[in-house]
Formats: C-alpha cells, structure tokens, sequence
C-alpha cells in the first residue's frame, strides 16, 4: 500500500510539474542596427572613398600641372640663355642664329619684365681695341633684332668682353668658331617668365 502511494505521488507530481512547464521564452528582439542603418553606414563609408580618390586625383592633377609648368619654365630660361655665333669678322645675324632669337622672342614678348644683358664676345685675333668694338656691334645687332620686332630697346643691356672671356682657349678654327658669340644673361624678371602664354 505504500508502495503504491508513493508511485500515486511520484506520478501526481511528475503531472503537475508536466503542467506547470511554461512555453519557451520568445526569442530576444535583434539589439543590432537595422539593415536600412547597416545600408546607411554603407552608402556613407562609398561616399567618404569617393571624395578622398577625388581629393587624391586632384591633388596629383595640380603636382602634373606644377611639374609641366616647371619644366616649361626651364625650357624657357635655356632658350633665353640659349648662345648665338657669328662669321669672322662680321657682327650680322646668320640663319642659325636668328631661329634662336626668334624662339626668344616669342618669351620676351610674353614675358615684359624679363630684362637681359646681351654681351658680345671674339676669338683671339686681332687687336683689344678692335675685338672689343666688334664685341659691341655683335651684342648691339642683337639688340637691334628685338627691336626691329617691337620690343623696347630699354629691356636691353649690352656689354662687349672682346677676347677677354674665351669658351674654349685653343687657337684654332674650331675653337675661335665658338668664341665668336653673343651670350645673354637674364637681369631682372627671372621669375616673371611667361613660357608660353600670352602676355
């Protein structure tokens, strides 16, 4: 009898725990961003990249540009430094030489506070006197070139070095060939050259 009491009681008991048993609790409600958020934080970050490539894309624009701008700008101060040579004896301007005063040209005439000084040099024959007066006439031929074309002959400054100031000191046709020239020497303006544009 009390065996049987007992499994009553165990089976009472099994059935009402078997009744009290709840459902299982809901799942928790998502504590993360919401994928309309998650779409949001998405298109910004694409934003932000795209901006920053643009920035990056032009900041490397302008660095071509400068270096474009650098390397005209040296061009154009080779070209106005750029020598000229003249026949024994004489202070004309051959054809050789007047393509390269015309290269210059077109830089004076851009660049109107450039302002050069042009000077005359010989080879080693003949008397100081006369290769400083012929030293004279080839830088003043010069002179007389831009002006011809319009430009002011105030931008200009001539001196004569006669044989004083030799490229190459040997005696010979070559190297009396070389000495025979007009140099130029930009005085003011450096950093005003135009090297292409208009004025």
């Amino acid at each position: 009898m009390r065996y049987r009491t007992f499994v009553v009681m165990a089976l009472a008991a099994v059935v009402f725990v078997g009744a009290c048993k709840k459902d299982p609790p809901p799942p928790p409600e998502p504590t993360g961003p919401t994928q309309a958020e998650l779409d949001s934080i998405e298109a910004e970050r694409q934003r932000v990249l795209a901006e920053e490539a643009a920035a990056r894309a032009a900041e490397e624009a302008a660095a071509r540009e400068a270096a474009a701008l650098e390397a005209a700008l040296a061009e154009a101060r080779a070209t106005l430094a750029e020598r000229i040579h003249f026949d024994l004896d004489m202070a004309e301007i051959r054809p050789d030489a007047e393509r390269v005063l015309r290269a210059k040209l077109g830089i004076l005439r851009a660049s109107s506070s450039v302002r050069l000084r042009i000077e005359g040099h010989c080879d080693d024959r003949g008397s100081n006197e006369y290769n400083d007066a012929l030293g004279n006439r080839r830088a003043q031929a010069v002179v007389d070139f831009f002006t011809n074309f319009g430009l002011d002959a105030s931008r200009f400054a001539i001196v004569s070095f006669g044989e004083d100031r030799p490229l190459v000191t040997r005696s010979d046709e070559d190297a009396w060939a070389q000495n025979r020239r007009a140099e130029f020497i930009i005085t003011a303006g450096q950093n005003d050259i135009n090297p292409g544009g208009t004025p």
